[in-house]
C-alpha cells in the first residue's frame, strides 16, 4: 500500500497580500514610540485613527480614509488626555464615535465631526473616571450599543453603560496586569490573559470565572475567540522562549487542543480572526510578515495557508470592518500597517484570486452589520442575542443614522483655591510632586489662618451674646 500525502482543498489556499500604492498610503505621521503592547491604530469605513507622539499629554490623529498621501505636521489632533494614550477603538454602530484610554487613569468618548477635524479637539463627549491606575485596554460590546469594557493597571475590568455614563460592573478576579481581553460573538463571554500566567473565561455580567487555565508551559500574551466554534486561540511563549500558538476548548481549559511553535523571534504575536472565512492571521510586532491559517472544527484544526512578506517592520495593525472592504476586488481582509521608522500607514489587502467579476457569495457570507441587536438595559438584564447580519452584495448601505447622546451628569467637584481636587490627576514627575506638595502646604497654612480667624469671631459673638443677656434692659 503506497503512502500518499494528504492535501486539503481550500478556496483560500491562494490568498495573497497586496500593498497599496504609495499615493494611497498615509505619510508623514509621527507614530507614537510608546512601548506598550498595543496596536495604537483603529479604523472603520470612514476614518483612520492613529496614536501619535506628543510632548506632554496624549493625542491621536483622526483622518478621513479618502484623505491619503502626506499629512501636514500641523494636522488637527484629538489631544484632551493628560497622559499617553494607550488604546483607541471605534464604536461598531456609530462610525464617528471613538473611545480612548490613557495613563491619566481616564477613559474618554469622542465625537468626530463630519469630514474630520478642522481644529484640535480637547473636549470629550464623555469622561469616565473609575480606575485608580492607568487604563491599558478598551473594548466595545459586539452586539449592544453603548456598553464599553475597560481594563486598567489596577487589575480591574470595568463595564460602562454610556447611557448613564457610569460603571455598572467591576470584574475583580485578576491578581496582576491584564494583557488582553476578547468577547465572543454575542458578547455573553469575556476571555482575558493576565501577567499572572492565567487564561480566564468570565461571565461578564456576574463577574464569575467559568474556566481558568494556569499556563506554565505556554505563557499567554494574546487571546481571541474563534467565532461560534467555541474555541479560543492564544499566542504566547513556550518554556524554551519560542513564539507559540495554542488552541483551546472554551468549555475545558485543562489542556490545549493543540500547541504549535512558530519561530524563535522575540516580538509579540498579534492574532486576528475572520469568522466569515475561518482564517487566522498572525502578525508579529517588529516583524515584516503576516502568516495566515485556516481553522476547522476537526483535526488537525489548524492548516497553514501562506505568508505575506515585507521588509518594513510593523509596530501595530488596524483592521477594516467587513462592510468597508472592496468586494469587487475579492478583498477578504484589510490591514493598516504602522511603519514607525518611515512615519507611514500602509494598507495591505488580502485578496482571493478569482477570474470572474461577479459577486462571490461563497467568500462573502452574511456578516455582522452596523445595527445593534440589544440596548444596554436588555443586555444587563441577562438577554443575549446574536449580531444583526447584513449582506455585502449591494455594497455598504448606511443604516439610519444613530446619534450618541451623552448623559447629562451633575458634575461633582471639590474646588480648593481654584483647583478641582477630583479632576486633578496624580503627579507623574518629581517636579510635579514637589509643586503639588508646596501648593498643599500653602493651602493648609491658609486654612489654618482662616480657622483661627473664625475661632476669634466665634469668641467675639459669644461675648456679645453674654453682654446682651446681662444688659439692664433684660432685667
Amino acid at each position: 500500500m503506497s503512502w500518499r500525502p494528504q492535501y486539503r482543498s481550500s478556496k483560500f489556499r491562494n490568498v495573497y497580500g497586496k500593498v497599496a500604492n504609495r499615493e494611497h498610503c498615509f505619510d508623514g505621521i509621527p507614530i507614537t514610540k510608546n512601548v506598550h503592547d498595543n496596536h495604537f491604530c483603529a479604523v472603520n469605513a470612514r476614518f483612520l485613527a492613529i496614536v501619535t507622539e506628543s510632548a506632554g499629554g496624549g493625542s491621536f490623529l483622526v483622518i478621513p480614509l479618502e484623505q491619503t498621501g502626506r499629512i501636514e505636521p500641523n494636522y488637527p489632533k484629538v489631544c484632551g488626555h493628560q497622559g499617553n494614550v494607550l488604546d483607541i477603538k471605534w464604536n461598531p454602530f456609530i462610525d464617528n464615535i471613538i473611545a480612548s484610554c490613557s495613563e491619566d487613569t481616564s477613559v474618554r468618548i469622542w465625537e468626530i465631526p463630519e469630514g474630520g477635524l478642522k481644529r484640535n479637539m480637547t473636549e470629550a463627549l464623555l469622561e469616565l473616571h473609575g480606575h485608580s491606575r492607568r487604563v491599558g485596554l478598551v473594548e466595545w460590546h459586539p452586539t449592544t450599543n453603548n456598553i464599553l469594557f475597560s481594563a486598567g493597571y489596577d487589575y480591574k475590568v470595568l463595564i460602562w453603560n454610556l447611557d448613564v455614563g457610569e460603571p455598572v460592573k467591576m470584574i475583580d478576579c485578576h491578581s496582576d496586569v491584564i494583557l488582553c481581553m476578547s468577547l465572543n460573538t454575542d458578547g455573553s463571554l469575556l476571555t482575558t490573559t493576565c501577567k499572572d500566567k492565567k487564561l480566564r473565561v468570565i461571565e461578564p455580567r456576574s463577574g464569575r470565572v467559568l474556566q481558568e487555565a494556569n499556563c506554565k508551559n505556554h505563557r499567554v500574551n494574546r487571546v481571541v475567540f474563534l467565532g461560534n466554534m467555541k474555541r479560543l486561540l492564544t499566542t504566547g511563549v513556550s518554556r524554551w522562549n519560542t513564539r507559540q500558538i495554542a488552541l483551546w476548548d472554551q468549555e475545558d481549559l485543562s489542556m490545549p487542543l493543540i500547541e504549535e511553535e512558530i519561530d524563535g523571534l522575540s516580538g509579540l504575536l498579534f492574532p486576528f480572526y475572520d469568522a466569515d472565512t475561518h482564517m487566522l492571521y498572525l502578525a508579529g510586532k517588529g516583524d515584516g510578515n503576516i502568516r495566515y491559517y485556516e481553522i476547522s472544527t476537526e483535526k488537525p484544526y489548524l492548516s497553514y495557508l501562506m505568508e505575506f512578506r515585507s521588509p518594513a517592520p510593523q509596530k501595530g495593525l488596524g483592521v477594516m470592518p467587513k462592510h468597508g472592504l472592496d468586494v469587487s476586488a475579492c478583498e477578504v481582509f484589510r490591514f493598516y500597517k504602522l511603519v514607525t521608522l518611515k512615519g507611514l500607514i500602509e494598507p495591505i489587502s488580502m485578496i482571493v484570486p478569482r477570474r470572474s467579476d461577479s459577486y462571490q457569495e461563497d467568500i462573502y457570507p452574511m456578516t455582522p452589520g452596523t445595527e445593534p441587536a440589544l440596548t444596554p438595559d436588555e443586555w444587563l438584564g441577562g438577554i443575549n442575542r446574536d449580531p444583526v447580519l447584513m449582506s455585502l452584495k449591494e455594497g455598504y448601505k448606511k443604516s439610519p443614522k444613530m446619534v450618541f447622546k451623552a448623559p447629562i451628569k451633575e458634575k461633582k467637584s471639590v474646588v480648593v483655591n481654584g483647583i478641582d481636587l477630583l479632576e486633578n490627576v496624580p503627579p507623574r514627575t518629581e517636579n510635579e510632586l514637589l509643586r503639588m506638595f508646596f501648593r498643599q502646604q500653602d493651602e493648609i497654612r491658609r486654612l489654618k489662618e482662616e480657622l483661627a480667624q473664625k475661632d476669634i469671631r466665634i469668641r467675639q459673638l459669644q461675648l456679645e451674646l453674654k453682654n446682651l443677656r446681662n444688659s439692664p434692659k433684660n432685667c
